[in-house]
Parts: C-alpha cells; sequence; structure tokens
C-alpha cells in the first residue's frame, strides 16, 4: 500500500503541476486522465464534465486514436452510467459494464469495455465530473483496494481542478479588462486620427479648385494621418489575444477548427500534435494565425483532397507544417495568398516561415519558433 501512495501522490503531484504551469483548464483534465490510467493499468479512462444542457461541457480519453473519435461521433449525453452517476454521486465498480442494467448503449464503433470502475470527482455535494477506468490490463479487475485508491485521487483532482477553473476564470477577467484598453485606446488614439483624416480630406477637396498647391499639402497631410492611424490600429490588433486560446490552448483550439473544416469542406482534414510545453502568449497567437491563414487557402484555392495540419517539437523548436495535395502555385501567383503577412507574424515572435510549392505538385506551409 505505501508504494501505491507513492504512485498516488506522483499522480496528484503531476495534476497540481500543470495548474501552477498555467495550463487549461482541458489540459489539467488530460492530466488527471493520464495519471489515473497509470496509476490503475487501466486500458481505458475518461474523465467527463457536465453541462447544464444534458450532455458534456469537456470529455477527455486515454486509449482512443482520434481516428476512433472522429468514427464514435459527438460527445456521450448524459445517460446510462454516466448519467447514473452523476445523479447518484456515489463510486460504481462493475465486472462487466454490460450486464448492469444501468447500462443502455453505445455507439457502433465504441470500443468494447468490460470491466469498470467510475467515481465521481466532488466539491462539496457538487458532482464537478466523473472519472472512469474499463479493462484493467491485469486479470480479476478492478479491486476494491484500486476503487480506494481512485476515490482518494478523485479528491485530489477536484482540488486541481477547481483551482485550475479559478486560474481560468482569472485569466478571463484580465482578458476583458485588457479589451476595455483596448477599447479605450482605439478611441483616443486611432478614431481622433480618422477624425483628423476625414476634415483634412474635406479641406482638400474644397481648395482643389481654387488652391491647387495648398491642396496638394493638404493631401500629403492626409496620406500621413493615414499611414499613422493604419500603424497605430495594426498595434492594437496584434495585442488581442483569440479568447479560444485562454480556454483550450494552442494544440486544442486547432485541432476544434481543423474538425469543424473537416465537417464543412469536401477536401479531408487532419490534425496531428506532439505534447506541447507552456507556450509564450504571442507565439501561440502567431502560430494559430499562420495556421488557420494557410488553411483557408489550402480551402479555399488547391481543389486539395487532403489537407494536415502538425504540430510538432523539434528540439527547442516548435514547427508549424499545413500541407495539401492540391494544385500548387507559382511564386508569382501568390499575390493575394497572405503569404507576406503570415511570414511577418512568424518573425513578430522570432519564428521564420517558408513556402514550398509547384503546379501540379501541392503546397506545403511550414513555421517554426523556438519555445
Amino acid at each position: 500500500m505505501t508504494a501505491d501512495r507513492d504512485e498516488i501522490l506522483q499522480a496528484v503531484s503531476s495534476a497540481v503541476l500543470a495548474v501552477t504551469r498555467h495550463l487549461s483548464v482541458r489540459e489539467v483534465l488530460q492530466v488527471i486522465v493520464r495519471s489515473a490510467q497509470r496509476l490503475l493499468d487501466a486500458r481505458y479512462a475518461a474523465l467527463g464534465v457536465p453541462d447544464e444542457d444534458g450532455s458534456f461541457a469537456e470529455f477527455v480519453a486515454e486509449g482512443l486514436t482520434d481516428k476512433q473519435w472522429d468514427a464514435i461521433g459527438p460527445l456521450p449525453r448524459q445517460h446510462g452510467m454516466l448519467g447514473a452517476m452523476l445523479r447518484d454521486g456515489a463510486p460504481a465498480r462493475l465486472p462487466d459494464l454490460r450486464s448492469d442494467p444501468r447500462f443502455e448503449w453505445w455507439p457502433k464503433a465504441h470500443p468494447v469495455m468490460k470491466d469498470f470502475l467510475g467515481v465521481p470527482i466532488r466539491d462539496g455535494e457538487q458532482v464537478l465530473g466523473i472519472i472512469f477506468l474499463a479493462n484493467k490490463r491485469a486479470s480479476g479487475g478492478f479491486t476494491q483496494e484500486d476503487q480506494d485508491l481512485l476515490t482518494l485521487f478523485a479528491a485530489h483532482a477536484a482540488i486541481a481542478l477547481t483551482n485550475a477553473r479559478l486560474y481560468e476564470r482569472g485569466r478571463e477577467l484580465a482578458m476583458l479588462e485588457e479589451r476595455n484598453r483596448m477599447a479605450r485606446e482605439l478611441h483616443d488614439a486611432v478614431t481622433q486620427k480618422l477624425f483628423s483624416l476625414r476634415l483634412t480630406a474635406q479641406s482638400a477637396a474644397a481648395m482643389l479648385a481654387k488652391a491647387p498647391e495648398q491642396a496638394a499639402t493638404e493631401l500629403e497631410r492626409v496620406q500621413r494621418l493615414a499611414g499613422e492611424a493604419l500603424s497605430e490600429l495594426r498595434a492594437v490588433i496584434v495585442e488581442l489575444r483569440p479568447a479560444e486560446l485562454d480556454r483550450h490552448g494552442l494544440a486544442e483550439t486547432l485541432r476544434k477548427q481543423v474538425r469543424m473544416f473537416d465537417r464543412l469542406h469536401t477536401s479531408s482534414v487532419t490534425f496531428e500534435c506532439d505534447e506541447l510545453p507552456p507556450l509564450d502568449a504571442a507565439v501561440e497567437v502567431a502560430v494559430l494565425r499562420v495556421a488557420q491563414e494557410a488553411l483557408h487557402n489550402a480551402l479555399r484555392h488547391s481543389e486539395a483532397a487532403l489537407v494536415s495540419v502538425c504540430l510538432a517539437l523539434e528540439g527547442d523548436r516548435l514547427a508549424l507544417t499545413v500541407h495539401d495535395d492540391g494544385a500548387g502555385f507559382a511564386q508569382e501567383e501568390s499575390r493575394g495568398l497572405g503569404l507576406a503577412s503570415m511570414r511577418d507574424r512568424a518573425e513578430s515572435v522570432g519564428g521564420v516561415m517558408t513556402v514550398e510549392s509547384a503546379h501540379g505538385g501541392g503546397t506545403t506551409v511550414r513555421m517554426e519558433v523556438g519555445v
């Protein structure tokens, strides 16, 4: 039992460290699930956080591939065993999940699960979620000792999850305050510039017929004011951080967008990602924007059958690769594809972006940046 307690302390430590490393709630959930799976040597592990609409706001699992997830379909709703555990708030340990009267069904592509152990994650009387394991690798299924160990782990996981939510809420409030500051800057700086720009343009128009030299001077001032307003507007926009990154982090935000594109377009769009370390906020924004622009280009212009997105950790560098097997293009045809903007974004965080393309040979956009 001493060895088990050492293991659980290490597992709990991983979950708590996830919070102190400023990871998102979803990433903390993933750490908790992986820790529980290793702790009790289960083939499958999952954690569901309920929403208010009878489904799950978050649902993470270990033991399933992305292809299996896609085949299974939408997130589960609160029916069957999951719903019963949410309502009862009690642990469940079963030799065969399918023989329990509370079990209803699962999708056709769902893996077969037999022995089952589920424990609620509670904050006082409130059930924050359910952590459950299936198919213990060792023979004999889950034991009472396993249940006691997972219950102890769930109590500590509740603390890690609550702390992560509080931290995320704090970030959201800070982000709201920052957006209000941006709005004030837009009003105080850019709006005033545009107002001056309009008055100067009206003055130039009035002088054009009677005093063309003075009108030319005013038009030069219009050009200067327009350039200053554009520069200030760009500076404000660059500082804005997509809300999805604060809620889900780079990997999950990009994964969700890829899944959406895959559903909406005839092209097959896939996503692969290494486990990423904590990233600088500016790097996350730059990588996301480059990936979005490259995806839009591929889906709008390439006529590709397959578009792949990959985030890989290569030593101390993060590499984003967006590849399509479409028509490709010559460099002189690249206007309008936003390549200059993508390069600017990469370079703004010390990264580099390259593009390889040829007629009939598809296109590969790659960005590398230090982490």
